[in-house]
């Protein structure tokens, strides 16, 4: 709990305490009763209860009065005659509401009052403005009955009105709460909610303006305010506010880390250096919560600022703490939307941009060297013995040296150009506004090829890395991505056969490895005809019941003279030439034949994860396609999962979405795969009808030595909690994985610390044998 540094003495807000009032009532009455006796001595029974009555309505707070058909007054409370501007009850009576409020105002409530006339049906509990507000907005709930003669006729209205304003407030409190909750988990920008809680907490407590500043990065000043109720110079003056122990509320309450609260900014000596810059503005009081994030990092500052001389009461202290709660959650969220976004897009180990940036890039680049007669030029990159060094120094050395490799080549290019890391040590490098000249290009690359190859000390040895490069020119040796980068890395292998440490421009020659790929297209088609395909299962445990709940379906190929071949090593070349669609059905239709057929067996029903390609989903009949193989294959679809990848989705968000709410009629489960690794945005997220995120390996893989790649899965894991979906983390190897994944709130995981993929019958004999609870929360 923040501490609260208070300084001044009268408090703004408070009120006294319900005991207070109803003990004062008492005595009131007890003194009007002693002073009835003393005046008028004994009375009788009638009279007495006359005079009790009346002295009991006139000391109830609540409006009570009874008027005639016309609306006039007959009698009131001094609650009532009070409030509207009187000091005798004779003086309201047979005055009527137009008398006494605007023609607005008056309208409205003997338009109600002619409704309990005409039906003779009292009006119980209705909620309203009050007429008199009392120098600000009241509410009241008011009860409306008719008032009847001895003969039951309707000769006018009774009414009660209670003021309810304090739970009107709380109750648009939490209406506010709501909102700005939900606008954090909407995404809003920053600006627009910090106004939105802004300005809640300014209704709530009048006479006050609000403002939400952040730190810079350096923690040193405050930047980037939202004050939309202060005076603009002064908010604008607050731009850049230094934090210090003696620099106003804001800077000092940053500074501190803690709550201050300034009753008196001009005698305040925490004020002193700004007093002449303050006083114009005519603010006396300033209080000053930080922002925390979780860890207790102080993010920024909220500041409620008041003209009148004082210290926030109670309940505005405690408002002013949620409002920095939730601002300071808004920002933390942010940040690590942020994060997760700026992961999506570049290499989380040398923070180069990754390949998904390329293609935007590269389209840019192209268009701009044909409008002006230049060239683009686009190698790829790939290290010399990299695995020799991972081997002898470790991996650690491994990264060192491949965030040195990234960090020469960023030297060498200039803005415009492009380094990606593709993965591994391999690279791309675009470069662009080149002159059409093959020796100017291959000047560049070898550059940059020098930078590298220079001496770097990794884990106290000094060695010297080399690398193979395949380069291509644009509009040359290519006119698409796709071609130009198919070239390039033609080009690269032609550079490692010829020994490595070498550049190597794609020539005309290459196309024997366009042949090559062409055998390899035949070969794929061949092991469709032949059924040559099998798939293999990876069991998904439930880590609250220990229980193996699902099997994601794997594909491999069965070669004749190979043997197992991993997709990896086919799975592109199927994508790149259309195949992937033949083959993804035939993974479709063989893994719901086969859940069915451990159904009837009388294994426990399983949920089966299939993978889906994005040349699939594109297929305008595969919602039909899916929804026929359930059918062919009698598999209830609850027990079909498809896995979509982020990337697959974004291509066209408005069609994908579409797509996935057809396949979520049929029943089926759908989940986003390798997520993190794509660049979907959580504006986008929200949209898609998932039930299930799977949190990418390359994220698990390095916990617990890795406390971004933690940060991002934990980030990953309550953004899956807040939007109500399963989560599910791939690549599990190690108990610390999952003892951090547990703790993290992750429910289910997949990799070898449970299986690795098996062959069906190897799968049923470790369904017999899964792990139990115990096992997993030993």
């Amino acid at each position: 709990m923040s501490k609260t540094t208070l300084r001044g003495r009268s408090t703004i807000g408070e009120s006294p305490s319900g005991d207070d009032h109803t003990q004062r009532l008492i005595d009131a009455t007890r003194r009007l009763a002693s002073e009835a006796a003393r005046l008028y001595g004994p009375r009788s029974d009638i009279a007495e209860r006359h005079y009790w009555l009346e002295t009991m309505v006139n000391h109830i707070p609540d409006y009570i009065y009874a008027k005639d058909l016309q609306g006039r007054f007959l009698i009131a409370n001094e609650a009532t005659v009070r409030d509207n501007g009187f000091a005798e009850m004779h003086q309201i009576v047979g005055l009527t509401d137009f008398d006494l409020h605007d023609e607005a105002i008056a309208a409205r409530i003997t338009e109600g009052e002619r409704q309990v006339i005409a039906s003779g049906e009292p009006i119980i509990g209705m909620e309203e403005r009050a007429a008199v507000e009392k120098g600000s907005e009241r509410w009241l709930m008011t009860s409306k009955v008719p008032l009847r003669d001895k003969l039951g006729r309707t000769i006018g209205t009774v009414g009660v009105s209670r003021d309810i304003t304090d739970r009107k407030r709380a109750e648009q409190l939490m209406i506010g709460q709501t909102r700005v909750l939900e606008m954090i988990a909407k995404d809003t920008p920053l600006p627009d909610l910090f106004r939105e809680l802004i300005l809640m907490i300014e209704a709530h407590v009048p006479g006050v303006q609000g403002s939400v500043y952040m730190l810079t990065e350096d923690g040193q000043r405050l930047l980037k305010g939202v004050a939309p109720g202060l005076d603009p110079a002064y908010a604008s003056a607050l731009e850049g506010f230094p934090i210090g122990p003696n620099h106003g509320s804001c800077g000092t309450a940053a500074f501190l880390g803690e709550s201050v609260f300034v009753g008196d900014i001009l005698n305040d000596p925490l004020w002193a250096p700004y007093v002449d810059f303050v006083k114009p503005f005519g603010y006396r009081a300033c209080w000053a919560s930080p922002l925390l994030s979780f860890h207790g990092k102080v993010l920024g500052t909220f500041a409620l600022y008041s003209k009148t001389v004082g210290l926030p009461a109670d309940p505005v202290r405690d408002l002013i703490a949620m409002a920095a709660r939730l601002a300071g959650i808004a920002i933390e969220r942010r940040e690590a939307a942020e994060r997760i976004h700026f992961m999506a897009h570049h290499d989380a180990l040398t923070g180069l941009p990754n390949r998904i940036m390329l293609d935007g890039h590269m389209e840019t680049a192209m268009a701009e060297a044909r409008a002006k007669g230049e060239w683009v030029a686009l190698a790829f990159l790939d290290l010399d013995n990299f695995k020799l060094v991972n081997d002898s120094l470790g991996h650690n050395a491994g990264d060192e040296l491949l965030r040195t490799v990234a960090q020469r080549m960023s030297l060498c290019v200039r803005k415009g150009d492009m380094i990606i890391r593709v993965g591994g040590d391999e690279f791309i490098i675009l470069l662009t506004g080149l002159q059409a000249d093959r020796e100017v290009v291959l000047a560049r690359f070898e550059g940059i090829r020098s930078a590298i190859a220079r001496p770097m000390t990794l884990a106290g040895q000094t060695l010297q890395v080399t690398c193979s490069m395949g380069v291509v020119c644009y509009p040359e040796q290519g006119e698409s991505t796709g071609e130009l980068l198919a070239n390039a890395d033609a080009a690269m292998y032609r550079a490692k056969a010829l020994g490595r440490n070498n550049l190597k421009l794609f020539s005309s020659e290459m196309a024997d490895a366009a042949h090559a790929k062409l055998l390899r297209v035949e070969a794929l088609r061949h092991a469709l005809e032949q059924n040559e395909f099998v798939l293999h299962y990876q069991p998904q445990l439930d880590l609250a019941s220990g229980r193996i709940f699902a099997a994601e379906a794997l594909l491999r190929w069965n070669h004749p003279q190979q043997g197992l071949i991993s997709p990896c090593e086919f799975v592109p070349l199927a994508e790149e030439t259309g195949l992937i669609v033949e083959i993804g059905e035939w993974v479709l239709d063989a893994a719901c034949r086969q859940n069915r057929a451990w159904q009837d067996a009388g294994l426990p029903s399983l949920i089966v994860s299939v993978n889906v390609s994005a040349r699939q989903f594109a297929e305008k009949a595969w919602v039909s396609r899916v929804a026929r193989t359930l059918t062919e294959t009698g598999l209830d679809p609850q027990y079909l999962e498809l896995e979509l990848t982020e990337s697959l989705i974004m291509q066209d968000v408005p069609q994908a979405i579409a797509t996935m709410h057809e396949l979520e009629s049929l029943g089926v489960r759908l989940a986003i795969d390798d997520f993190g690794t794509g660049y979907s945005s959580l504006s986008a997220l929200k949209r898609f009808p998932v039930s299930r995120l799977k949190i990418d390996r390359s994220f698990v893989k390095d916990i617990p030595d890795d406390e971004d790649d933690m940060a991002i899965t934990a980030a990953i894991i309550s953004l899956a909690q807040k939007l109500k979906l399963d989560v599910i983390a791939e690549g599990v190897e190690t108990q610390e994985q999952l003892d951090f994944l547990r703790d993290a709130g992750c429910n289910e995981i997949q990799g070898y610390w449970v299986s690795r993929p098996l062959p069906p019958a190897a799968f049923v004999a470790r369904l017999a044998t899964g792990r139990t609870a115990d096992a997993v929360n030993a």
